[in-house]
């Protein structure tokens, strides 16, 4: 297993695929899935667990391969593993239908997980995200990125990482915040953040896979994400029931940043599907 549990909920394992899965379930209700992003892991939505735990829904929140307490597979970890992952914990935990949320990476595990099983997925939420494949650039820059972590190992990527992953305006605003991202970035096992990382540069276009969900959507992106140039209003567009939040004073994690307007904005949502 990985590193000591960063979550304050109580820590469950599966064991799918070969591999030992990490994961918090709390709560009663409707399923609703949480999947985090690259090097960060589950605990990232503690304060969403509580919040919606407490509002009827039995929440979800796994720490996916090579991150948090689950296990590492060395190598490349593709975004289709990741997805089979998330299907083989509902199955498990007989779970046939879920409202799927993913940010960042975990914004494309969720539309690969759409496009492979649609069946699965009763509503959409990605947040801080982009649907489109790499290009061969994007390819190299991150196999580029895999090999600085292996050199510089996760204290330097975490350092570097931290104004990305968090508004500049924050890190100063927030410290307490921008330290515990910074702590569960630098928390991340090596090897999983490479592979994962690894993995992404080849992943699928989801394009099309956002245009023929015919679904309940919501897009949600930090107003000052820094890796967003547009995307997030043109995911919502391609969507035939997208909706989009544009969360104010945050960055890449609008959850963590601005929890209070986030929840409200997911909240809404997540009352329109009752």
């Amino acid at each position: 297993m990985g590193a000591m549990s960063r979550s304050a909920f109580t820590t469950h394992t599966a064991h799918v695929n070969d591999v030992d899965l990490a994961y918090t379930d709390e709560g009663q209700g409707a399923p609703l899935v949480l999947l985090h992003g690259h090097a960060y892991d589950r605990s990232m939505w503690d304060g969403q667990v509580k919040a919606f735990s407490e509002q009827g829904w039995r929440v979800i929140a796994p720490d996916l391969r090579g991150f948090g307490e689950s296990e590492v597979t060395p190598g490349i970890v593709y975004t289709e593993e990741f997805v089979a992952d998330v299907i083989a914990l509902l199955d498990e935990l007989q779970v046939q239908r879920a409202v799927l949320l993913g940010f960042s990476m975990a914004g494309q595990v969720a539309m690969q997980l759409v496009e492979s099983h649609p069946e699965r997925v009763s509503a959409l939420i990605i947040n801080d995200t982009v649907p489109q494949a790499e290009d061969a650039a994007g390819r190299r820059r991150r196999h580029v990125a895999a090999d600085g972590i292996v050199s510089g190992g996760m204290d330097a990527y975490g350092e570097s990482a931290l104004p990305k992953m968090i508004w500049e305006d924050n890190v100063q605003r927030l410290p307490e915040v921008a330290k515990t991202v910074l702590e569960m970035i630098q928390a991340s096992p090596l090897e999983g953040a490479t592979a994962a990382m690894r993995g992404r540069a080849e992943r699928n276009d989801f394009v099309e896979t956002l245009k023929n969900f015919d679904k309940p959507a919501l897009v949600i992106a930090g107003d000052n994400d820094a890796f967003d140039g547009g995307a997030a209003q043109r995911m919502a567009e391609l969507l035939p029931h997208g909706e989009l939040a544009v969360i104010t004073n945050c960055g890449h994690t609008p959850n963590m940043e601005n929890p209070e307007e986030f929840d409200a904005a997911l909240g809404t949502f997540l009352g329109k599907l009752s």
